[in-house]
């Protein structure tokens, strides 16, 4: 069962924390790793582009003039796809992305996150990470202090203070352990858990 040291906002070693080996000490798999991350990118994507066809642009139906005698390109309405302001033949008519994986899948590729930035060193627990007031300042300050410069900050319950102070602070990120997923494990360098959040954590991927 790893060990991993408990720090208060100053970075000073204050207890320890045993950590679950069926969480914590699980084997990554990329391919696991990657099927997660894209589905959860994909599950982003607005799939929103649309054009308006011929149907659907605005305008007469009346034809534009009569089909023989004037030398002319036969032609209909104003609508038509051939002129300016008609509608698109082949156009996106916008799409769903929206795709999931199995709920085991997740839970595992989350695991195999969480051992990765425990191996790699990059993972943190923090007793508390209270702040008196919404103050940007402040926060930056703690993050010197702990030599963070890109870290996914997890907490056990909603903290307006940290949640405020931190949004504006580039390559950090605050979350909730409700919201912890694998692209944002991945993405910052350092993963600090809150302690109370461990608990949290390890119940809702051993459940």
């Amino acid at each position: 069962m790893p060990v991993l040291d408990v720090q208060n906002v100053n970075g000073k070693k204050i207890s320890q924390i045993e950590l679950a080996d069926d969480v914590f000490s699980v084997p990554g798999k990329s391919r696991i790793l990657h099927e997660v991350v894209t589905m959860q990118l994909s599950n982003r994507r607005s799939g929103t582009a649309a054009v308006k066809h011929r149907s659907d642009v605005r305008g007469s139906g009346r034809k534009l003039f009569r089909q023989k005698g004037t030398g002319r390109a036969r032609r209909g309405d104003i609508k038509a796809p051939l002129l300016r302001g008609g509608g698109v033949v082949f156009g996106p008519d916008g799409r769903n992305y929206k795709y999931q994986v199995p709920k085991k899948v997740k839970k595992l590729a989350l695991k195999m996150a969480l051992s990765s930035k425990l191996n790699a060193n990059e993972l943190m627990v923090l007793d508390q990470f209270e702040l008196e007031e919404i103050k940007t300042k402040e926060f930056v300050n703690v993050l010197e202090a702990l030599n963070l410069n890109s870290a996914l900050i997890i907490t056990d319950e909603k903290n307006e203070n940290l949640e405020l102070s931190s949004r504006n602070v580039q390559d950090i990120k605050v979350l909730r352990f409700e919201g912890l997923n694998v692209y944002d494990i991945l993405k910052y360098r350092t993963l600090v858990l809150l302690e109370p959040a461990v608990k949290n954590i390890e119940g809702r991927l051993q459940a």
